[in-house]
């Protein structure tokens, strides 16, 4: 394969969240590695509560929906709220739901990379642990190296997790070359 399409959807409305800003550095590391990149965070995932009516009337939830079809691979990105995914993940997540009827349903087969930051351990972990269940629900793979940041460490949390996100970037290309 070459140039997969790698996609990475989460993050807040802020744009300069460090979960946005976590993803945009993983889709860095897979464009350096030649991958296509699509960034789908702040107003491009901010959807209505999920309702099945509501894919087909708006066009921005039908970009997004087109990026996942077209993606070889995911990269999921959560801030943890009360020690899960935020609303607005959910909720993007929630719309994965229209692609049941697709040849490749859901995620089925995709290697998917995951991000989970919090202002304490506890949050950040449990909100890994529940992208991960998610994604298996998602009929995706989720990689072995996931990241829980803890963003009130001291220091840059970027620079700081370069290292392991070069290795669940590094194995989502792995899974993509079998």
């Amino acid at each position: 394969m070459s140039a997969p399409h790698i996609v990475a959807l989460g993050g807040t409305l802020r744009p300069e969240s460090v979960t946005g800003r976590l993803l945009a550095a993983a889709l860095d590391i897979a464009a350096a590695r030649g991958a296509r990149v699509t960034l789908l965070t702040g107003d491009a995932i901010a959807f209505p509560h999920y309702e099945p009516g509501n894919a087909e009337r708006d066009p921005v939830i039908g970009r997004y929906l087109e990026a996942l079809r077209t993606a070889d691979a995911v990269i999921v990105g959560s801030p943890g709220y009360h020690g899960t995914l935020s609303g607005l993940v959910k909720t993007a997540l929630d719309y994965v739901e229209q692609l049941r009827a697709d040849e490749r349903v859901y995620f089925d087969g995709l290697p998917v990379g995951l991000i989970a930051t919090a202002g304490g351990w506890q949050a950040a972990v449990s909100t890994l642990q529940a992208l991960r269940t998610i994604t298996h629900s998602l009929r995706g793979w989720p990689t072995p190296m996931g990241l829980a940041i803890n963003v009130a460490e001291p220091g840059d949390a970027i620079a700081q997790c370069q290292p392991q996100m070069a290795i669940m970037v590094d194995q989502i290309f792995a899974f993509l070359r079998r």
